[in-house]
């Protein structure tokens, strides 16, 4: 048996056609499926061959209560081989990058997506 790994997270979000435009903008992954969802809401697939993230919203808005950070999830690591272009694709997506490090063995910044979601961009190259 292959070792186990992390298929897919599930992000509830205010548009998933605006979040899954985002990702694929900024780790050029694709569209996996689309389609309804539980309690007549809607999901996007996004991601590459093997793993993916799904974006999912209600049938009505969610409330900005339900996005207040770190309820439960703190952040999205995203692990990727050229930070600094990552970094220009968030820039040029009007996002703000934060919280700069530099540690062993690796680099990484934050940023906070259209409804608050936390990523954490991560680089070992």
């Amino acid at each position: 048996m292959p070792a186990p790994y992390i298929e897919h997270v599930n992000l509830t979000v205010r548009s998933p056609e605006r979040t899954a435009q985002l990702l694929a903008d900024l780790f050029d992954w694709h569209i996996r499926w689309e389609g309804p969802a539980r309690d007549n809401g809607r999901t996007i697939h996004v991601g590459d061959e093997r793993t993916y993230l799904a974006v999912y919203s209600p049938p009505e808005a969610p409330e900005d209560a339900i996005f207040g950070k770190g309820q439960p999830l703190n952040h999205v690591g995203i692990l990727v081989d050229d930070l600094d272009d990552v970094e220009r694709r968030v820039l040029a997506a009007g996002l703000v990058p934060f919280a700069h490090a530099d540690y062993d063995p690796g680099r990484r910044f934050y940023f906070l997506d259209h409804d608050g979601t936390e990523f954490e961009i991560v680089s070992y190259a």
